[in-house]
């Protein structure tokens, strides 16, 4: 959950030493007034901001989540480029944890939401007047054929930036790299951060550049998209920027195989009328975003809609039948970009909505889909992409500095240098709201 992104086959023992570790101070049931299933970006925010609320009495939290580490993955970026180091990136679940929060290192296996219990793999029930849900999602490497195994072996030339476990390869690989194929991968469907799989592009690009291998080195972005990004703004300036770097685009190409010891990924074709035909290319270089996907106690629960997401209303991130349970972040159905800076605009809405509920009342903050990705374009370089429902810009600098399809410096270096620092210092304890800064958002819609 915090920190999803990692290998199966190194996933498991960890669960086992929690069960041993815990099992005897855990009571075989617990009951508390607000459950959070997930100690990520999420969880541990939307808990930290409750217990600061005045208006919340009576304070019982409880957090579920097995992990004993806590990752800011959006760093992990910056990890893959060289600029941070990955020991930056992690802190253990204990100091993260809010003080007065009640943290269970357990695993959700079952949610039980007629009788308002949670069930969980060490065979433990946590019952509770109001849920949130807020697990992240799975970074599912098994989705591509022969990742896994390719990602063990140091010598594949194959990376990614989406696990904690092999982000520090992508950094190596790109040194190493002098002249060749390189491809970068973008999965279709929903992923954290879509625009990730380029930022690492564009850093390696960059980086290709200053070391003066560039002109030896042939790349190209294959994406499931149709376009390089989701906000056609956007998605615009960044293809002008790919034909002037002269990155060639394979659009509605999908990672479905990888060959590392002959050096071969196998694409997909989505296009319509392809036929979904298979596509060859060699590599020399490769890096690989894989397939992402509810967790399936998730997916296949009472609280899931058909594509296996919380089913909440996108306005209020109540839950469209359960009218006690909330989500948010990456598990929930909220039809915007999962990223985090989207977690500082709908954590203020949820806890409104959800201390409203607690007094009888309807829910009426709402959620407009804001969320931001950080787009790193090269070294000392950045667009700033925000964007509300709609695929609308909803740019914070706009009116000081233009339009925030243009890359800059200052933005580079809030990616860079500031957003770490508030992640740690604010962010996670409940003091940071994205575009509003230190402030609390009025998220009740203005009466017209």
């Amino acid at each position: 959950m915090a920190g999803t992104a990692v290998l199966r086959p190194l996933v498991r023992a960890p669960v086992r030493r929690v069960a041993r570790t815990y099992a005897t101070s855990i009571p075989a049931k617990a009951h508390h007034r607000v459950v959070i299933v997930g100690g990520g970006t999420a969880g541990v925010t939307v808990a930290a901001q409750l217990q600061q609320t005045p208006e919340f009495e009576n304070k019982d939290i409880a957090i579920l989540d097995p992990a004993q580490t806590h990752h800011y993955q959006p760093g992990w970026t910056l990890v893959g480029s060289g600029l941070k180091g990955l020991e930056n990136m992690h802190r253990p679940m204990s100091t993260v944890i809010p003080k007065g929060v009640k943290h269970y290192p357990l695993r959700v296996s079952t949610f039980d939401p007629e009788n308002n219990a949670v069930k969980t793999s060490e065979g433990v029930d946590v019952s509770y007047d109001y849920l949130i849900v807020a697990p992240g999602l799975e970074t599912n490497f098994a989705g591509v054929s022969g990742l896994e195994q390719a990602l063990q072996d140091p010598t594949s030339q194959v990376s990614s930036i989406y696990s904690e476990k092999t982000v520090e390869q992508v950094w190596r690989n790109i040194q190493s790299f002098k002249k060749g194929q390189a491809i970068f991968t973008q999965p279709a469907g929903v992923i954290k951060c879509a625009g990730a799989p380029q930022k690492i592009m564009w850093m390696a690009l960059s980086q290709w550049k200053r070391d003066g291998v560039r002109d030896n080195i042939n790349i190209t972005f294959a994406t499931g998209a149709p376009t390089m990004f989701a906000v056609p703004k956007y998605s615009q300036a960044l293809d002008e920027l790919r034909k002037q770097r002269n990155v060639e685009g394979l659009f509605q190409h999908n990672l479905v195989k990888v060959d590392p010891k002959n050096k071969v990924a196998t694409f997909k074709k989505l296009a319509e009328g392809s036929d979904g035909a298979l596509v060859e290319r060699e590599f020399g270089f490769l890096h690989v975003v894989p397939p992402q996907k509810p967790w399936d106690w998730v997916a296949k629960s009472k609280l899931a809609d058909a594509a296996g997401w919380v089913d909440v209303d996108k306005s209020t991130t109540q839950h469209t039948k359960f009218k006690n349970v909330f989500s948010l972040g990456d598990a929930s159905s909220l039809p915007n970009s999962k990223t985090a800076a989207a977690i500082t605009s709908q954590a203020p809405v949820l806890i409104d909505n959800l201390l409203a509920v607690m007094k009888g009342k309807e829910p009426k903050a709402s959620y407009d889909g804001y969320a931001s990705c950080p787009l790193l374009t090269g070294h000392n370089e950045l667009m700033l992409c925000e964007f509300k429902y709609g695929g609308v810009p909803k740019e914070t600098f706009a009116n000081i500095l233009g339009g925030q399809e243009t890359p800059r410096r200052l933005f580079y270096h809030l990616k860079k240098d500031f957003f770490p620092y508030v992640y740690w210092n604010h962010f996670v304890t409940g003091n940071w709201y994205g575009p509003s800064g230190f402030f609390k958002p009025d998220v009740t819609p203005k009466q017209s």
